[in-house]
């Protein structure tokens, strides 16, 4: 049984009648449960009404680095009466994009902090977007105490010398479609090395397609040729793997899908 860890539901990119379909195909492939993530206010609400109606979905709530610009106190009271259901199982996606650069780097930092910060009040771990600047990704987490919850560096594209410094902090690297680049030495090095107890797979659907699907829609089933690949690197078993990475999500966050 597989976990997408992370991957978009809602949105123009998924007509809501579309969603159910797509999950029926990616339950035909092994996969179970699935984290689906909030990137804005009205993003988070849409997520939220999709883990109330759909089972084997949780979901993830904040907002995105892109977005931080729209934070503000109401955006922060409306997602302080959302993060208190049992269903939102992780606060973000949050972070940092300094490659975009969307929303003002100070605008960024203090809304990820915010975050950071509202995690810790409801004692729930984090959904981590880092681009473009590993460092001061970093030293957010670990100014704000971060490693009391800990969290997900989602769509893991660093290094095993930022790894180690998230794995100090508590926290969980999942592998998206990336580590199926063959190109792409660094990620598929520390998908080898990591600790077996903090790895988790996901889609990040609908970007970053796995090979054989890679530069085309993204969808969550896809997540087992991303599992197949990271358990290769590893010399285990698929099925092996997907057992690691469902009980991690389970130590995490306290979830797994009942079947």
């Amino acid at each position: 049984m597989l976990v997408d860890a992370h991957c978009h539901l809602t949105g123009s990119h998924l007509a809501a009648d579309q969603v159910e379909a797509t999950l029926l195909r990616a339950r035909a492939q092994g996969v179970a449960g699935f984290i689906a993530v909030g990137t804005d206010l009205e993003d988070s609400r849409a997520v939220l009404d999709l883990a109330a109606r759909i089972p084997g979905v949780q979901a993830s709530l904040g907002v995105h680095p892109h977005e931080a610009k729209s934070w503000s106190p109401e955006v922060e009271a409306a997602l302080q009466t959302m993060l208190a259901d049992p269903s939102v199982r992780f606060v973000g996606e949050t972070g940092l994009d300094w490659h975009y650069d969307l929303s003002p780097r100070a605008e960024q930092e203090a809304v990820f902090r915010a975050q950071i910060r509202l995690a810790r009040a409801f004692r729930k771990p984090l959904m981590i977007h880092t681009r473009s600047a590993p460092e001061a990704t970093l030293r957010v987490l670990e100014e704000e105490g971060a490693d009391t919850v800990r969290g997900i560096i989602h769509c893991f594209s660093e290094d095993r010398a930022f790894a180690a410094r998230a794995l100090d902090l508590g926290f969980y690297l999942s592998f998206s479609g990336i580590a199926t680049f063959k190109k792409a030495e660094a990620v598929r090095d520390v998908a080898a090395w990591a600790p077996g107890n903090r790895i988790l797979v996901e889609t990040d659907a609908p970007f970053l397609a796995p090979v054989p699907y890679r530069g085309k829609p993204n969808e969550p089933g896809f997540v087992r040729f991303t599992a197949e690949a990271v358990a290769e690197l590893r010399g285990i078993s698929m099925a092996s793997l997907a057992e690691m990475t469902t009980r991690n999500l389970e130590a995490l966050c306290g979830w797994v899908p009942s079947s």
